[in-house]
């Protein structure tokens, strides 16, 4: 089962602590070890990505732009470089800069690669092109299977 993840970013520690929780018993249900396809960013994507590896499976990394990793919070980096670093694959995407268009291109190329989404989402619209919402619209329309992760007692901001 190849899995790609979409979610939101920022989210406060006690969120972060009821995703994981939520994501781990998923990982648990699978009858395999899963193939997880992120982006790395802080937030939905490298709780994923850590996830995935703690239950024996494999990354796939999509690197949206060449500046990327800037884009994301200094406390982030060393995170970001370690899963990177874990990844079987890397694809790298063509774009400088980390911005919309780069981020929902490279939300595109997961979905091509997966068999699935689980999307970390609140169920509210993006706030920005390429967000959480924009990703989940993406698969539907494809026909891809999404499982939306938000626990009971979850927030954002």
């Amino acid at each position: 089962m190849r899995i790609a993840i979409s979610g939101h970013r920022l989210l406060p520690p006690a969120t972060e602590l009821l995703v994981s929780q939520e994501l781990d018993r998923l990982l648990t249900a699978q009858p395999a070890p899963v193939v997880g396809i992120s982006c790395l960013a802080d937030g939905a994507d490298a709780l994923f990505a850590q996830a995935v590896l703690a239950h024996r499976g494999e990354l796939i990394a999509v690197v949206p732009a060449s500046e990327y990793r800037h884009g994301l919070p200094k406390e982030h980096h060393t995170t970001y470089d370690h899963l990177l670093s874990a990844a079987e694959e890397v694809h790298r995407l063509p774009f400088t800069e980390s911005e919309s268009n780069a981020h929902m291109e490279a939300s595109s190329l997961m979905l091509t690669l997966a068999d699935e989404l689980w999307a970390v989402w609140d169920g509210k619209p993006a706030r920005g092109y390429g967000g959480t919402a924009d990703v989940v619209q993406a698969a539907r329309d494809a026909g891809l299977p999404v499982q939306v992760i938000w626990p009971e007692g979850a927030s954002r901001d």
